[in-house]
């Protein structure tokens, strides 16, 4: 089961902002849609570890993101909006060996995971560039190396495309999407990029709307946009 929870609650500066979350999900790729303030990114950032739940059970991949920390930070990563917020170091190749720091890898085990990972992303060019003179687009691309040079199990994704033009945003979706041995969490006003996930949940006031397949759900969704 790639998702598990229920009646997860998150209570924050004494309100609560998820409350009765319940979902059993086994899909590779899952979208989070709903409206501003729906608890959309709360629950993304429960499912990274970032933000601890007060009431409930949840598992990702099996673990429990606070009962089982270290092994869920060593196989579950996150991908924010704002790539600066995800960028620590000065050099490009620097910022995804950081990724690495808490594996125990040889000198030229890590240089080895560092270029091939930026060679999928296609930033090898750029690997000794000050990291912060890129793009937005490259910034992104390069917040997915630092992510995925860990070669984690589930990646969850916080609105990874909401500042990019729509050629980078779909060469960060198309990343995302890939079937290369992850799961995906991806939370999303992009509609049609939640269609092109497996399933999706619609949150709405702090809950559950509606669970299921992906092109059900936004179908949902879209119909209530209107009324």
């Amino acid at each position: 089961m790639i998702l598990h929870c229920r009646d997860l609650g998150v209570r924050l500066d004494g309100r609560d902002v998820l409350r009765g979350v319940s979902l059993d999900l086994d899909a590779r790729t899952i979208a989070v849609v709903g409206d501003n303030g729906s608890g959309k990114s709360t629950f993304a950032r429960v499912l990274a570890g970032l933000v601890r739940r007060h009431a409930g059970d949840l598992r990702m991949g099996g673990l429990d993101p606070d009962a089982d920390a270290g092994e869920h930070r060593r196989r579950v990563a996150l991908v924010l909006s704002n790539p600066d917020a995800q960028i620590v170091m000065p050099v490009v190749s620097d910022d995804v060996g950081f990724s690495l720091r808490a594996q125990r890898l040889s000198r030229s085990e890590r240089a080895e995971r560092v270029a091939r990972t930026l060679d999928r992303f296609g930033l090898t060019g750029m690997a000794e560039r000050p990291a912060h003179d890129l793009s937005g687009g490259q910034k992104q691309l390069l917040a997915l190396c630092g992510a995925f040079v860990r070669e984690p199990d589930v990646v969850v994704a916080d609105e990874p495309t909401a500042y990019l033009d729509a050629r980078n945003a779909r060469r960060v979706a198309d990343h995302l999407l890939a079937e290369t041995g992850h799961a995906l969490v991806l939370v999303t006003h992009d509609l049609a990029l939640a269609r092109r996930c497996d399933a999706a949940v619609l949150f709405a006031d702090g809950g559950v709307g509606t669970a299921g397949a992906a092109s059900e759900v936004v179908d949902a969704y879209e119909r209530a946009l209107v009324c």
